[in-house]
C-alpha cells in the first residue's frame, strides 16, 4: 500500500435494504445527493478515503426499492477533475438522472455548455475533503456557470458560515449547502449556527440540503436533528432538499440504516405539504426546471 493510500483508509460498504421506511416517500421524491464509483475509474492522489465500490446500477436498484424517480449524482472528491463516471451516468440515464461536477474554474465555456446539454447543473466546491475545489474558486465559478443557470455546491464547515452568508448572495447564482452546513447536533449546539443557514436561505438563490445527520452527531438517534430541521422547516419550506447522501462515504465505523434515516427525515417533516416541497418539488424547480 503506498503513503497515499495509508492516509485514504477503505469505506465501510453501505447497509444492503432489508426493510422499506414506514411511511413510503411521496410519489416523485428526488434524491438530491448521492455519489457513484466504477471499480475501474482511478482516484485522486492525494484523497480522503478509498471508496467502496457502489455503482450507477446499484442506485437505481436501491431508488426503485424505495421510490425514488429522480436523482442528483455529485461528483466525489476521490475522482478530483475527472468527471468520466459522472457523464457515463448520465448519459445512460438522462431522463432520471442530473449532475453536479467539478471542474476547473478557468474551464471554456463550450465544455460548460457540453456538460449542460449532459444533464449537470452545478458546481461543487468542497473545503473539507482533499480534492475538492477551495471557495477562492467561488467567484470564478460563479462567471463561468451563470449564463447556463448552474449552482454551486457547497461542502463546508461550521466556521464559513458566517463568511458565506455575506459573500455568496452577491454571486449572481443559485448555491446549495451540503449537509446542514455540518453545523454541530449535540448538546443543542446547532442553534447558534441556525441563524446564519437562515440569513443564506434568506436569498432567493439560496438552498439548504437536510441530509447525512450522522456527520452532524455520534449521538443515538441523532438528537438534535429533527428540531433543526423543523426550526428550518418552519422559516424556509421552500429552500429545503432532501438526499440520501448514498453510499454513505468516509464512514468507518457506525454505518447508518437508510430505511432509518428516511423514517426519521419523515418524522421530521410530517406534514403532507412540506413533505411534497422538501422531497419534490423544490429540487425538481432548482435541477430539472429547463
Amino acid at each position: 500500500m503506498s503513503l497515499a493510500d495509508s492516509q485514504a483508509p477503505l469505506c465501510l460498504p453501505h447497509l444492503p435494504l432489508t426493510r422499506l421506511p414506514v411511511k413510503p416517500l411521496p410519489q416523485g421524491t428526488i434524491d438530491t445527493h448521492f455519489h457513484v464509483f466504477r471499480p475501474d475509474a482511478p482516484l485522486n492522489t492525494p484523497r480522503s478515503y478509498t471508496p467502496e465500490i457502489a455503482t450507477t446500477t446499484d442506485w437505481i436498484a436501491f431508488a426503485d426499492q424505495l421510490g425514488i424517480s429522480r436523482g442528483i449524482l455529485v461528483q466525489p472528491s476521490v475522482y478530483g477533475l475527472d468527471n468520466q463516471v459522472l457523464a457515463e451516468a448520465l448519459a445512460a440515464f438522462p431522463d432520471r438522472l442530473r449532475g453536479i461536477v467539478v471542474i476547473d474554474p478557468e474551464t471554456d465555456p463550450t465544455e460548460i455548455a457540453r456538460l449542460d446539454q449532459l444533464g449537470v447543473r452545478g458546481v461543487r466546491i468542497n473545503t473539507r475533503n482533499k480534492g475538492g475545489l477551495p471557495l477562492t474558486a467561488a467567484e470564478t465559478l460563479a462567471a463561468g456557470i451563470r449564463d447556463f443557470g448552474w449552482s454551486l455546491q457547497l461542502q463546508i464547515s461550521p466556521d464559513q458560515i458566517d463568511d458565506l452568508a455575506g459573500r455568496l448572495p452577491h454571486l449572481g447564482v443559485r448555491f446549495v449547502i451540503d449537509h446542514l452546513g455540518f453545523i454541530p447536533l449535540t448538546d443543542g449546539a446547532w442553534r447558534q449556527h441556525l441563524p446564519a443557514l437562515q440569513r443564506l436561505a434568506d436569498n432567493p438563490g439560496g438552498y439548504i440540503k437536510l441530509t447525512a445527520p450522522y456527520r452532524l452527531t455520534r449521538e443515538r438517534g441523532y438528537v438534535g436533528f429533527a428540531e433543526a430541521v423543523q426550526a428550518l422547516a418552519a422559516s424556509h419550506p421552500e429552500k429545503l432538499l432532501w438526499g440520501s447522501d448514498w453510499p454513505h462515504t468516509e464512514l468507518w465505523s457506525d454505518m447508518p440504516d437508510d430505511a432509518d434515516l428516511i423514517d426519521r427525515m419523515q418524522d421530521a417533516i410530517s406534514a403532507p405539504t412540506l413533505a411534497r416541497s422538501v422531497f419534490i418539488e423544490n429540487a425538481e424547480m432548482l435541477f430539472f426546471g429547463r
